[in-house]
């Protein structure tokens, strides 16, 4: 439970430069004014996050939103009302006070107004943006509790706000506005069906597009190796693993697969739930001592596709320290 209290403790700590654990629903995020170079640079410096890598800005409403952008495009005035407060990230030209640290050195500032009580407590109290990726070390597997910000993080954060598990559990969608055609530029919860539904056409995010959180190839990985493979074909390969010597762990609809560690999702599970899971999972099954984390691959379709996105990610970790 956040009390008054702790807020004013978190809001202290932004104006003193220094960075805190900040709970939204999306994930957990490491977070600290994004008008303060030195609190920039201790994100960057906490995470191990590349200079060139963009942050969002968090702020307590569109207006807010408004006035770190230096124009605000009809599409963008569409989304946020659809979908503020909400794990939505617009990605807009930056106004001329933007610290480049922010942006990555590029002319895009990406923005958005998060739905958590207590994110929205705080950017009310503290009255400006707030920079906050993911409170975990650069390109590991983002936290969805307070608990999984202490143990990355430790001593690091001046404190941690407890706003429970994230009720997204995935990074917000990010949809860039700087174009006549908007386009996804990472998926989430709020998926393309329902962007376009609002400002119908979308348009190529495949070339030409500005750089945005969590678009490396190997992102969210756990340590231990991450396997994608068919559901019907995961015994087999259970199996194959165990052969050859290997702990195997793995997450699949049934935990019933003769692996060292198995925990179950649901494949008839809505995409939220599994969304909402994933990364507790993941967490759970990189602290077993395994070889390998085999996952059977989730169905598809448009709600799917921000799932399937993080677990090529996690997966691509271990073909790149392959190679």
């Amino acid at each position: 439970m956040v009390r008054p209290d702790d807020i004013d403790a978190a809001v202290a700590a932004l104006r003193a430069g220094s960075v805190i654990g900040l709970p939204t629903e999306t994930v957990y995020g490491l977070a600290g004014d994004a008008s303060n170079v030195g609190a920039i640079a201790r994100i960057f410096a906490i995470k191990g996050r590349p200079a060139t890598h963009p942050v969002i800005v968090h702020v307590a409403d569109a207006a807010a939103a408004r006035a770190w952008s230096r124009a605000w495009p009809p599409a963008a005035e569409a989304l946020a009302r659809r979908f503020w407060p909400g794990p939505l990230t617009l990605v807009l030209p930056k106004a001329a006070h933007v610290l480049p640290q922010v942006t990555g050195g590029q002319d895009t500032v990406a923005v958005r107004v998060p739905a958590h009580p207590v994110a929205q407590a705080v950017l009310e109290a503290f009255g400006g943006g707030i920079a906050a990726p993911s409170a975990n070390r650069y390109g590991r597997v983002s936290p969805t509790s307070a608990a999984h910000v202490r143990a990355d993080l430790g001593d690091d954060v001046a404190l941690v706000l407890d706003g429970g598990p994230c009720d997204v559990g995935l990074e917000s969608t990010i949809v860039d506005c700087t174009t006549d055609t908007p386009r996804v530029l990472r998926p989430g919860r709020i998926t393309a069906e329902d962007i376009a539904a609002v400002v119908g056409m979308l348009g190529d995010a495949t070339g030409g597009v500005p750089r945005v959180p969590g678009s490396v190839v190997s992102h969210y990985a756990p340590r231990t190796p991450v396997t994608i493979v068919a559901a019907d074909s995961l015994r087999a390969t259970v199996d194959r693993c165990r052969a050859a010597g290997q702990r195997v762990a793995a997450l699949a609809p049934s935990a019933s697969t003769m692996a060292d560690l198995s925990l179950g999702i649901d494949a008839e599970a809505e995409a939220q739930a599994f969304g909402r899971a994933l990364y507790s999972h993941l967490r759970t099954l990189d602290a077993a001592g395994a070889d390998v984390i085999l996952v059977a691959r989730p169905p598809e379709g448009d709600a799917w596709d921000a799932i399937h996105d993080r677990l090529r990610r996690a997966a691509a970790h271990a073909a790149h320290d392959g190679a």
